[in-house]
């Protein structure tokens, strides 16, 4: 077992812990939460040995094999595949000694090392790391290219296969699901139930924590605070130590009055009745929970619009896609007030696509999209972090829409999205992912808009903000449609789900336990990628491999070309990158400058008309890689 023995740890003036101590007993799968910025990550680091303590003793059994996720976008020209399988060091210690001895005489020292290439499960590589990417999303044309042409989401969930990839007893994962959709999450907890090891994962999201841990860490003023169970339990009991508290208590009272006051006025309506019932099943729970919350720093409310329209929003006989080519066809959506709308559906299935079709962002390639007269979207999408104005101030952000708002009313605003004094008034260039996730959402929160699209707007939020963005959407009026990995969210904040598959958007009836349902017997990308059947022996597995080796040559053209295109798209990402940096500066707004501004402008809208091409060439040639690998 691990111990930490009255440890003290420093991140130069900041006192992580002070006199902590723990013990993590082999097999536990532990959940390891806390706010942002006080220590979980820097925990994960002195276990890897990247860091040491300034005080008290840390134990580790030196035999324990040690595997975690890395944070770092790494950018290599090695395959998907390879790089995945480069997680199995020592398979790849086996590989490098055959390699080396190949082409001498050392015939038994080559014995020896097939031996324990076959003991390594070596020769099972390839498919185990298939069966990892397939499992995180990754199509079977993707496996093959090089970890540089994907985004930097993808590529944390290359980091992520591979940390899976590698035999360990302790599993260290920091935000897992941070970049991964519901399927995939889905998948993940599933393999993560049936690891044998020591776990330690670092996750926001309370349903996967509930499905995974046994065991919740707490950092808690300075202190790691351990607590039986998973998230739920961890709640009920911090709840239980709170509520003893008079201020904790009173704070839980008009938390618990809220609810109880949004159940009360959508009863009364034959229409909410379902969304009122739902509700009245978790008061009970939320009135026990509420004071494991009551020291939120986070606090905010949505707005009413001042005006509605009937229907706020409508596709009707709609073909969705980019450059032509169809993803989505004959959707039929009419979005109302009070509409509450979860999308689920496969990974690549088009869900951004329909929300992006939704917001106006992308063109329909046939049928209508008709906006009510008092439309007002607010959309939230990760890209949108990138649009803010890193030398601006948050409340500057806000200012520029509301030039007439007082700066106090701003500040007073800024406050609940735990925006306080200096942080308020500094440029947002140093902000965590967190702290510009939390500003892109104040920024919506603030124009108060009757229809809400929110692309995975958990993505980088810590627990509390999301417990406060679930409390605020759950008194919201306007109209909402959510794409989010997390469940929890999905299961308190909305009132119906639609399934986009197969080319379709159709309403589904099922809870997120019969979703899960379906993706398990209806959708089977991966079921040609599958592990062999335990009948099979090595010969059939020797003629498959033949085989492949013999499709790989004919499809080489081809995928020489795609390589072509993905570094174009590479070299075109870079240059683009160069001018949004220079756009993010705020010297390039004076005025002595215009000319320079008109010219980067410029140079973006070619860069990303070139782009586009570049997109549509590899999406079309992907398609006719999967059509012919069948």
């Amino acid at each position: 077992m691990i111990t930490l023995q009255d440890i003290v740890l420093q991140r130069g003036t900041q006192r992580l812990l002070d006199g902590a101590s723990l013990t993590i007993h082999p097999g536990r799968r532990i959940g390891v939460i806390g706010a942002n910025g006080s220590g979980k990550s820097s925990l994960f680091a002195l276990l890897m040995g990247q860091l040491q303590v300034d005080a008290g003793e840390m134990n580790i059994p030196p035999a324990w094999r040690m595997a975690h996720m890395a944070q770092e976008v790494a950018s290599s020209e090695r395959s998907a595949l390879d790089y995945v399988v480069d997680g199995d060091l020592k398979l790849r210690q086996v590989e490098a000694g055959i390699a080396q001895l190949a082409d001498t005489d050392e015939h038994d020292q080559l014995a020896v090392l097939y031996a324990e290439l076959e003991t390594v499960d070596g020769y099972n590589a390839n498919n185990r790391a298939e069966q990892l990417l397939h499992g995180l999303g990754f199509s079977a044309g993707q496996i093959s290219r090089p970890v540089s042409s994907f985004s930097g989401g993808w590529r944390i969930r290359l980091n992520l296969a591979q940390a899976l990839m590698c035999p360990s007893d302790l599993l260290l994962l920091d935000e897992p699901t941070n970049h991964l959709d519901l399927d995939a999450t889905l998948w993940l907890e599933q393999w993560l139930k049936s690891y044998q090891g020591t776990l330690l994962l670092i996750s926001h999201d309370r349903d996967f924590l509930d499905s995974i841990a046994d065991e919740i860490v707490c950092f808690e003023q300075q202190q790691l605070q351990s607590y039986r169970g998973n998230y739920s339990a961890y709640e009920t009991q911090r709840a239980q130590r709170l509520a003893q508290q008079q201020a904790g208590y009173e704070k839980q009272q008009r938390r618990v009055a809220e609810i109880q006051q949004f159940v009360n006025r959508f009863r009364a309506k034959a229409t909410k009745a379902k969304q009122a019932q739902s509700r009245l099943k978790e008061l009970e729970r939320m009135e026990l929970i509420a004071p494991a919350h009551v020291d939120s720093p986070f606090r905010f409310v949505f707005g009413e619009a001042e005006k509605n329209s009937i229907p706020l929003l409508n596709l009707s006989e709609a073909t969705l896609g980019y450059r032509g080519v169809a993803v989505l066809q004959q959707v039929e959506l009419s979005l109302q007030p009070g509409s509450r709308i979860g999308l689920l559906g496969p990974n690549g299935a088009g869900k951004s696509t329909l929300v992006k079709s939704l917001v106006g962002d992308l063109p329909l390639i046939a049928g209508h999209r008709v906006c009510g007269e008092h439309l007002a979207v607010g959309y939230f999408a990760q890209h949108q972090l990138e649009a803010l104005d890193l030398g601006a101030s948050a409340a500057l952000h806000i200012q520029r829409l509301s030039p007439r708002a007082s700066e106090q009313e701003i500040r007073n605003f800024l406050g609940g999205f735990n925006f306080h004094g200096d942080k308020a008034l500094q440029p947002i260039a140093p902000f965590s992912g967190g702290e510009k996730a939390r500003l892109a959402l104040a920024i919506i929160v603030w124009q108060k808009p009757n229809l809400l699209l929110l692309d995975e707007p958990t993505n980088h939020l810590d627990l509390e903000m999301r417990h406060a963005l679930e409390m605020a959407l759950q008194g919201y009026a306007g109209a909402l449609v959510v794409i989010s990995h997390d469940r929890h969210l999905l299961r308190n904040a909305v009132d119906e789900f639609y399934l986009v598959a197969n080319r379709q958007v159709q309403a589904f009836a099922g809870t997120l336990a019969d979703y899960q349902t379906w993706l398990k017997t209806q959708w089977r990308p991966d079921q040609a990628h599958s592990a062999p059947p335990p009948g099979e022996d090595k010969q059939d597995r020797k003629v498959q491999r033949q085989q492949a080796a013999l499709q790989r040559q004919q499809l080489a053209p081809l995928r020489n070309k795609v390589k072509v295109v993905e570094r174009e798209m590479e070299a075109l990402h870079r240059q683009l990158g160069g001018i949004e940096k220079r756009l993010a500066g705020s010297e390039i707004y004076q005025q002595e400058n215009k000319q320079d501004l008109q010219d980067f402008l410029r140079q973006r809208g070619q860069l990303q008309g070139q782009l586009e091409e570049c997109e549509l060439q590899w999406l079309q040639m992907q398609e006719q890689l999967e059509s012919l690998v069948g």
